[in-house]
């Protein structure tokens, strides 16, 4: 750009060539020839290392600046990022990647708006009372009621994990008739939760579509299906009956994905599944690299063990089982090697496993850390922003205000600072390098 502007500058100068040469002001924001001053509304800071890539012709990378902030920086002046310096490129790429991972803007967007429409309680029956209900059941913090009933919901949450394991097992002294009783309070109260959920949104449709209500409407299908299939194997004969019973099987199978209802109250789960969702090709990298090594490894101890009587490798599959507990250091004991070239091979197994597990358990740590610590910030954003909401009503209602506006915003700042540092200490890369954010 500056490169660009000189030349435009100097033929801008010559005589008869002002109606061929464009503006200055197409590079920059604001001139004045007559002094040959040039405005430019970028950051200085940002142009000092500009400047001195054109004075030296190496481009370093700020520590204080975010790394899509420096990206955009440069790119206005028409330099690309392979430009900079080898000693500043790793810590570039892995602050720029990090960054694009945790760029919530139009999620956040896209989700705030989501959420406003269906907050939208002017159309329907009811608006206060399904507003007060709604507020209830999706922020917990809002009010003393809304925080009762969270603690209440995470607590038939486990109680109903707990009631699906007792019925589970065979216990003399347990009452399986209670156990069956207490199942049905429990998927009553999931049931309502539920229902009251679907009646106060707007949108209904874009309420089934939305993951925390999938998994709530998963956590109570096989309990209503599992009764009708009951129901209706009255007539069956032996053969369908054995079918059905299968499928009941299945079904109470599901009954673990109540589970996940406890990401609704917990910041970490939503982490976690944030985490699982960002990491897919880290992931994706570790079961390839565990394919590789199970594939050689089996193969290489099956030929090495199948010549010994009554050995327990006796197919490649037998081999693969073993592989995969060797390299992820678990080890059941069932398959074991018996020759001295067998053993040779499994502790290059084991020691192979554990390289491979260790390289991306720290990116996948370090990104959880910061999913974790970024939800944290979010969630006391909205706090503040509910806050100040709240006391903006009461102004605009002349109502008694006993709350010092001072004093909400310290601690509003306050925690967020806390939080920001906490994410700093967090978020430190195995090269003991900060990520910013």
């Amino acid at each position: 750009r500056l490169g660009k502007l000189a030349v435009v500058v100097a033929s801008y100068r010559r005589p008869g060539a002002l109606a061929a040469v464009p503006s200055p002001l197409e590079l920059c924001d604001d001139a004045n020839p007559v002094d040959n001053e040039y405005f430019f509304d970028r950051s200085s800071q940002a142009f000092r290392y500009v400047l001195h890539y054109y004075r030296t012709g190496r481009l370093h990378v700020m520590e204080q600046l975010c790394a899509l902030s420096f990206l955009q920086e440069i790119q206005y002046w028409g330099i690309d990022e392979l430009s900079i310096d080898s000693c500043c490129r790793d810590r570039y790429f892995r602050r720029k990647e990090l960054s694009e991972t945790l760029d919530f803007k139009k999620d956040t967007e896209d989700q705030e708006s989501q959420h406003e429409s269906e907050q939208d309680f002017s159309q329907g029956p009811c608006p206060t009372v399904r507003q007060k209900l709604w507020n209830i059941l999706e922020k917990p913090g809002s009010s003393t009621a809304a925080r009762i009933f969270g603690v209440i919901s995470i607590i038939f949450v486990v109680v109903s994990i707990i009631n699906m394991a007792l019925m589970s097992a065979e216990l003399s002294w347990l009452d399986l008739q209670l156990l069956e009783i207490l199942e049905y309070v429990c998927i009553s109260w999931f049931t309502g939760e539920f229902v009251l959920r679907f009646l106060c949104v707007r949108d209904r449709c874009r309420f089934l579509r939305k993951v925390p209500n999938i998994i709530d409407l998963l956590a109570i299908l096989p309990f209503y299906i599992t009764l009708l299939v009951e129901s209706l194997s009255g007539s069956q004969t032996t053969q369908e009956l054995e079918n059905v019973g299968r499928i009941v099987q299945v079904l109470r199978l599901l009954r673990a994905l109540r589970m996940l209802k406890l990401g609704r109250h917990s910041t970490g789960l939503r982490s976690l599944g944030m985490t699982i969702t960002q990491c897919y090709e880290e992931v994706g990298l570790l079961l390839l690299f565990l394919s590789v090594g199970i594939s050689i490894f089996s193969t290489v101890e099956y030929f090495a063990e199948q010549s010994i009587p009554d050995t327990t490798f006796t197919s490649v599959p037998c081999a693969w089982w073993w592989a995969t507990t060797s390299m992820t250091t678990v080890g059941y004991g069932d398959i074991r090697p018996d020759t001295t070239t067998g053993k040779i091979v499994a502790f290059m197994c084991i020691l192979s496993g554990i390289l491979v597990l260790a390289l991306p358990i720290a990116i996948i740590n370090d990104r959880f850390s910061a999913c974790y610590f970024t939800l944290k910030l979010k969630e006391a954003a909205v706090r503040q922003r509910e806050a100040l909401k709240k006391l903006t009503k009461n102004i605009a209602t002349d109502s008694y205000i006993s709350v010092n506006l001072r004093d909400v915003y310290a601690r509003s700042i306050m925690e967020m600072l806390r939080l920001k540092g906490r994410e700093r200490a967090s978020t430190r890369s195995s090269g003991g390098d900060d990520f910013w954010f």
